[in-house]
């Protein structure tokens, strides 16, 4: 920190007394902001980024908001020095970096270089004669006394010139751009062509999403796809993003050809950075690809390695067939619905029997195959076999597609729970592309939640929702982590965020309906529950006479009442998804009942059936009453698990 007071355009500031005075009087302002204001002063010839910012004022081991925190600082620097933002005298924002000062110093005060050290002629005078009489060694004594006390000075000396010079610690990494893909436009002037230009979008996004991610961080397909269409300025796109820059474009293609048209958009001022045709034929689509990744990461002044560099020069040709086939599954596959992914199978499988060797086209399935009982396609027992075979031929084809690795995990954990080889290959999925926000929630829903490594599971969702903050599942999913880590009140607050986000995402409603029952909330958890059978296309009258059922089944029997007819409602065939229609389900429900018995029938049941809900067994509170059971700790053996109590 300086030294000496600064001036500048009528203002002082002294850290002798750590104060800024304008005119001679003081300006309140707290001490945060303060040190802020003499950081940038002391760094006037330069850009203070964020992370500096973030790392000498408040350390590397205080856990804060951080981009809030310094918002809330500048802002307060600001209205202490009453500097326009929109036109700023003192602090200029440099947008996504940091911030400069810019102010005129009328004049600095040079602090003195430190003197050497010197021996005060004070404490030589102070050191006694000797006594008359005394000792003929008594002079090399005093001699001695003066040379410890000088040496005794240099050291303090020494010592104070570290600590006013202390070697700075390494400044942090600097933080890494984020960048989002738009939804291409389809110029075909054919809506049939749609499943092409969004293919087109989702592997773009892949593409740049796995350049070098510890640079480059690439908004979501699911969240960006929430732009199609959109009627929204650049600034503001990137605004609720939270990006750098926006990539859009166009797709057009016809039997022999596709043209490719893109702009880079820098967010801070909207200026067009770059923009480019791409014309490849069909076949070399890939390369087109690639070719854009290469072209977007030297504007953005990526620094790729030897292997993303060959990767990119090298992208083999692709079976124009295939490559259709495998955008008409995706497009299926992003319906997420039960018919769409039994379709998704069947084009994946179509594209795969054309091209064996397609390593895309095969991590796709190996995907569908894994989460078909999510929607009813299959069950358990009956895909994921298949989706293990899938995913080790992905990797055999191609052992840095991120994407087979994910799957293999997924597999290892709800179906051999194999705990150590799920986390070797989430780990490895995550290590070759960390933008991709699903490898990040699986590796905390299906390993680091169910070893109760709840703290670890709640950032990785938080790094989830980063990449892919327009996502329903994601933002609903990170309510389940909550939950399990029993901090309710913030499980409750994040299924309410998401419902304000998606007030038509049935699954999130559903949710919070059974998180108030557990919670004893009654009459809020059956409002809750015909929300969700409404949103998930029950009839209303069904809907509304199944919530006077549960209203009177409370109010004659209070909560046992509650969970009986709840039981009951299970049987029937119109439920919302995630009802407790399955064994583990029942088992919920049977525990609320203090039905033991029929709870641990139910859970053996459901580990037969491989359901995916058993790799939470260990860390659902509702099983709280029979954890110490020997039926069911005999139960998390067989599943390699420990008993996780709170």
């Amino acid at each position: 920190m300086l030294s000496e007071t600064i001036h500048f355009e009528g203002f002082e500031l002294d850290p002798s007394s750590f104060e800024l005075r304008q005119d001679g009087r003081l300006v309140k302002l707290e001490r945060i902001p303060l040190q802020l204001l003499f950081l940038l002063t002391e760094n006037r010839q330069r850009l203070v980024t964020r992370e500096e910012i973030l790392h000498d004022i408040w350390g590397e081991n205080v856990f804060v908001d951080a981009d809030n925190s310094i918002n809330t600082a500048v802002r307060k620097v600001r209205q202490a020095l009453k500097d326009d933002p929109e036109n700023p005298r003192f602090l200029r924002t440099v947008p996504g970096k940091g911030y400069r000062f810019t102010a005129q110093v009328d004049a600095v005060a040079s602090p003195t270089p430190p003197a050497g050290p010197e021996v005060p002629e004070r404490l030589v005078r102070e050191i006694p004669e000797p006594a008359t009489g005394a000792s003929p060694f008594r002079p090399q004594v005093r001699k001695l006394a003066i040379w410890t006390t000088v040496s005794l000075l240099v050291l303090l000396s020494v010592a104070g010139i570290f600590r006013s010079h202390r070697i700075a610690p390494p400044k942090p990494p600097p933080r890494k751009a984020m960048l989002a893909v738009l939804p291409f436009v389809n110029l075909s002037g054919k809506p049939s062509e749609e499943y092409f230009t969004d293919g087109m979008t989702e592997e773009i996004i892949t593409q740049l999403g796995s350049l070098e991610p510890d640079q480059l961080g690439v908004i979501a397909r699911t969240s960006s796809m929430q732009y199609k269409g959109a009627q929204k300025s650049a600034a503001q796109v990137a605004h609720e993003l939270g990006v750098d820059y926006l990539l859009e474009g166009s797709v057009r293609r016809d039997e022999k050809h596709v043209r490719v048209t893109a702009q880079l958009i820098q967010a801070s001022d909207q200026t067009h950075l770059w923009a480019a045709d791409f014309d490849r034929d069909t076949g070399d689509v890939l390369k087109l690809q690639s070719d854009l990744a290469l072209a977007i990461s030297s504007k953005i002044e990526l620094t790729l390695s030897p292997p993303v560099r060959t990767r990119l020069t090298e992208a083999p040709p692709v079976d124009t067939a295939a490559h259709d086939a495998y955008l008409q599954g995706l497009h299926d596959w992003d319906l997420r619905t039960k018919s769409g992914v039994e379709r998704s199978i069947a084009e994946f499988q179509s594209a795969i029997s054309i091209d064996p060797q397609y390593a895309p086209a095969q991590a796709a399935l190996a995907r569908a195959y894994s989460l078909a009982p999510v929607v009813g396609a299959m069950t358990s027992l009956e895909s994921m076999p298949k989706a293990r075979d899938a995913a080790l031929r992905t990797i055999e084809l191609d052992p840095d597609l991120a994407s087979g690795h994910t799957t293999l995990a997924f597999v290892k954990a709800h179906y051999e729970f194999d705990w150590h080889g799920a986390e070797r290959e989430y780990l490895r999925a995550l290590a070759l592309n960390p933008n991709d926000a699903y490898a990040h929630l699986f590796y905390s829903n299906s390993y680091l939640s169910p070893h109760g490594r709840h703290r670890e599971a709640i950032e990785e969702m938080q790094k989830a929702i980063a990449l892919d903050p327009f996502s329903a599942p994601v933002q609903s999913f990170l309510g389940r982590t909550y939950i399990w880590d029993r901090q309710f009140d913030r499980a409750l607050a994040q299924f309410r965020k998401c419902a304000d986000m998606f007030p038509g995402f049935a699954i999130d409603h559903e949710r919070m309906a059974q998180l108030y029952a557990f919670l004893g909330r009654f009459p809020d958890a059956i409002a809750e529950d015909t929300k969700a059978r409404l949103l998930s296309g029950e009839d209303a009258k069904s809907a509304l006479k199944k919530e006077a059922a549960l209203e009177r089944a409370l109010t004659a029997d209070g909560s046992l009442g509650y969970w009986k007819k709840l039981l009951e409602l299970t049987q029937m065939t119109d439920n919302p998804p995630e009802t407790y229609q399955s064994p583990f389900g029942a088992a919920i429900l049977y525990a609320h009942l203090g039905q033991k018995t029929k709870a641990l029938d139910s859970l053996e049941n459901a580990y037969r059936q491989r359901s995916l809900a058993m790799t939470e067994v260990a860390i659902e509170p509702a099983f709280d009453s029979i954890r110490g059971e020997p039926r069911f700790q005999d139960l998390l053996r067989q599943m390699r698990l420990q008993v996780i109590q709170k």
